[in-house]
């Protein structure tokens, strides 16, 4: 594969990540990590997304922060986040790269039979906010091994029955907090260089610049037909993960 492809398929992963970012307030990474990890390696892909995750997931908590209706809620789970990004980060170093990216096509598995599953079942209030620190810590250590946190925060929200407005100041601030652990983290590790900061700059306007166009999306595009179409991308990257090992 030359240069120029590569370039290309990694802008085409960030655009659509943008574009999933603002269509639902959630899930660039999830679109755009396997993408990238399948291009260039895992580390890469989860480091060249920290900062952008960072920037970008303030500004949608900025833009609803008063929507926030549980800051206990909130800030367990968004501790525990940052917990796991930390204990995810030394998995990220020191696990193989076969075994992360294996660990990246399992996590979308999970993601995509999430969502398959269509249920009425909701945690109380209560209990939310009980296992929001678990829950936010097995997320964190998602998010810090393999940049795929949705298996774990997203569940979690979803069963905890937040409606849209409430739900991206929360993930927001989960983002935000793993960000700000992973960071320091990835550095003193020697995963996050200098040049891996440029190309997150980059990352970071292309990501800007799809947002909007997901805006338009989802007001043109039914959800469940996005949804459809998300999946079926989603399927079709997890195949090609779990099965390049084997060829």
């Amino acid at each position: 594969m030359t240069l120029e492809i590569e370039l290309l398929l990694a802008a085409f992963a960030l655009a659509a990540g943008g574009i999933l970012k603002g269509a639902t307030g959630a899930g660039a990474p999830v679109l755009a990590v396997p993408m990238l990890a399948l291009i260039f390696d895992v580390r890469y892909a989860v480091a060249l997304l920290v900062v952008p995750n960072l920037v970008t997931n303030f500004w949608q908590w900025w833009q609803f922060r008063d929507k926030i209706v549980s800051r206990g809620l909130v800030l367990r789970f968004a501790g525990g986040g940052a917990l796991g990004a930390l204990i995810g980060s030394f998995m990220l170093a020191y696990a193989p790269q076969d075994a992360l990216l294996m660990g990246v096509g399992v996590m979308l598995i999970a993601y995509i039979a999430f969502r398959l599953v269509h249920t009425n079942w909701s945690l109380p209030s209560k209990l939310a906010l009980r296992f929001s620190g678990p829950a936010g810590l097995l997320g964190g250590i998602l998010q810090g091994a393999s940049g795929l946190s949705a298996p774990a925060s997203i569940t979690f929200l979803n069963a905890a029955g937040l409606e849209r407005q409430q739900f991206i100041p929360t993930i927001s601030v989960f983002f935000m907090m793993m960000s700000v652990m992973q960071i320091p983290a990835l550095a003193g590790l020697g995963i996050l260089t200098g040049k891996i900061l440029l190309h997150g700059a980059l990352a970071l306007a292309v990501l800007l610049a799809a947002m909007p166009v997901g805006n338009q999306l989802a007001r043109h595009v039914k959800k469940e037909t996005f949804d459809r179409i998300i999946l079926a991308l989603l399927a079709l990257i997890a195949a090609k993960i779990l099965v390049t090992p084997f060829f």
